[in-house]
């Protein structure tokens, strides 16, 4: 993976591509072409975590959204579900409180105030860590990162199997974006041409006008594997993540008062990700690979 430590737009900007990843979503339980393995690990499996004790909890309630597939949906039946949803409960039963546990779905701009005035303990939504965020609340270590992509025209012709073959070559991204800024960071080389709409950047890509697109990786995974793209194209090179441009990654958010539960939280991540139960969940959702 490629990686550079530099701030955070928020993750809401997913929300362009709700509607298709809703139609997509039956295939997640399908056999994909993600491994385990792709996932990058966020916990050192040499570090062992003090958990705080928890007896004295009365409730732990998760706080999420239904709109933010595919971490946080309704599905076809009208219950909760998601790669959000499945996480929080994994949680719950690594600690041992799963009488304990609930999860409701709130929307987006009332989360932050049902967390501040106790109608939940935790918020696990996507939100964007940033230093405002902070001096108002405590964060869990980030469990995973949103990388960036680039996905090619798969008849475009290339002189490499990395970004130094798109040098000079034409590349869409969307324009006053976080991962514009990040193209020309990364890429000054690269060919950058600018967009306002995302299905003309996308048609484009298809019809061979430009050889390449670089955005959000998640989006960039469903439509290169879905019907949209009419196989014309694939990921290419990366995956690229940089805290400047990207934010550090999702987390889960607590009041800055319960930083012991926050503490708690990063104890059963970790202890997620040493055994594989992270990555399990990780490929029921992301079945054609993220990384």
């Amino acid at each position: 993976m490629k990686h550079s430590t530099f701030s955070s737009p928020d993750f809401r900007g997913l929300q362009l591509i709700i509607a298709y990843l809703l139609a997509v979503l039956s295939t997640f339980f399908v056999p994909g072409t993600a491994r385990a393995d792709d996932m990058p690990v966020m916990f050192d499996v040499r570090e062992r975590l003090v958990r705080p004790d928890l007896s004295t909890l009365l409730r732990l309630r998760f706080l999420t959204t239904t709109d933010f597939p595919p971490f946080n949906f309704t599905d076809q039946t009208g219950r909760l579900a998601g790669f959000h949803v499945e996480l929080a409960r994994a949680i719950c039963i690594e600690l041992g409180i799963e009488n304990k546990c609930q999860i409701q779905a709130l929307p987006y701009a009332e989360l932050e105030t049902a967390l501040n005035v106790g109608q939940g303990e935790a918020i696990i939504a996507g939100v964007a860590v940033t230093e405002e965020m902070r001096r108002r609340f405590a964060f869990t270590r980030p469990f995973m990162m949103l990388p960036a992509r680039f996905v090619r025209n798969r008849q475009a012709e290339l002189a490499g199997q990395d970004a130094r073959a798109l040098f000079g070559r034409p590349v869409g991204v969307m324009s006053n974006t976080a991962h514009e800024a990040m193209l020309k960071a990364f890429f000054p080389d690269i060919r950058a041409v600018g967009f306002t709409d995302r299905a003309a950047m996308l048609e484009e890509l298809k019809q061979r006008k430009i050889d390449a697109v670089f955005a959000d990786g998640l989006q960039l995974s469903f439509w290169a594997s879905g019907e949209a793209s009419a196989g014309c194209c694939t990921l290419f090179d990366g995956p690229y993540v940089s805290e400047r441009f990207l934010g550090e990654g999702l987390t889960v958010m607590v009041r800055k008062q319960d930083a012991n539960l926050a503490q708690a939280l990063d104890s059963a991540l970790a202890a997620l990700s040493h055994d594989g139960r992270l990555e399990e969940i990780y490929l029921r959702y992301f079945p054609y690979g993220l990384f």
